[in-house]
């Protein structure tokens, strides 16, 4: 009767869906550069963040929309309107961690070079702390982050089951992605979401150590000097950096102990309950 064609609606809802999704990570980036730079400007922020999905205007818009325009502390608890984006439940509430492989955390955060953005994904073994898997890349595409990430997580466990292993993430659009839970099915992964970036702490941690810790005290000029810092520091933390969760051992020290054990003894124990 409208002269639209079903197949011309759902390819309308789905792109309606796919821009709400964006929509729902770059506020999540918002977050990000303004807990960095507090006092920064939305039109300052839209030439660092370079988001190709929205215009200059609609982006000071965007912002004024989630009161992001005065100086004043970050709300966290304010978010995107998640109506039509993808969610799954959040499997980590009340999780008691008793091996590797129970859950995996990941998150993408930016790391600002010369001016521009990068990104840089990571994915996290709750239990060990080991890095499992990271990508950096100069755009948000699914292949060029999380699904880059988990794929080489994978060649890190090759050989093992994973099925039931939880992953665990925020809500972006990345992690939600046809080819991105293709993908973790084919592993038999179970997805999980937070709904505010606190519920996924281990993540959002691992992201500051790697940031502050290593990158912001290395010589970074180019995008390739920043992906060979960011293999470098992955290296560093998981076989240098002592943890006192791990009793003071690196997170592939931990590992290869459990491995060898069987099982931590109480005094090699990882954190028992996810924060």
């Amino acid at each position: 009767m409208l002269g639209i064609s079903k197949q011309g609606f759902h390819q309308r809802l789905a792109r309606q869906l796919k821009q709400q999704s964006y929509y729902h990570q770059l506020l999540f980036l918002v977050y990000q550069v303004l807990a960095d730079h507090p006092t920064m400007g939305a039109r300052d922020m839209y030439y660092l963040l370079r988001p190709e999905f929205i215009g200059r205007d609609a982006f000071e818009e965007f912002c004024r929309g989630h009161g992001l325009l005065s100086e004043r502390p970050i709300n966290y608890a304010r978010t995107t309107d998640s109506q039509g984006v993808v969610r799954f439940d959040n499997l980590t509430v009340n999780l008691k961690l008793t091996r590797i492989n129970q859950l995996w955390v990941s998150d993408i955060t930016y790391f600002e070079v010369s001016g521009r953005l990068y990104y840089l994904t990571f994915i996290l073994d709750a239990f060990s702390r080991l890095i499992l898997g990271h990508s950096v890349s100069k755009r948000l595409f699914t292949e060029q982050t999380t699904l880059a990430a988990l794929e080489m997580s994978y060649s890190r466990r090759k050989g093992v089951d994973l099925n039931e292993t939880i992953l665990h993430s925020d809500g972006g659009v990345q992690y939600y992605d046809k080819e991105f839970l293709i993908a973790t099915q084919r592993q038999g992964l179970v997805n999980s979401m937070c709904e505010y970036p606190w519920e996924n702490g281990k993540a959002e941690r691992i992201n500051g150590v790697i940031k502050n810790n290593y990158l912001r005290h290395s010589s970074i000029n180019s995008f390739m000097d920043l992906v060979k810092e960011v293999g470098c520091s992955v290296q560093l933390y998981n076989e240098k950096k002592p943890h006192k969760a791990l009793n003071r051992v690196s997170p592939l020290t931990f590992e290869n102990k459990y491995i060898e054990s069987g099982k931590t003894s109480d005094g090699e124990k990882s954190t028992t309950e996810y924060d």
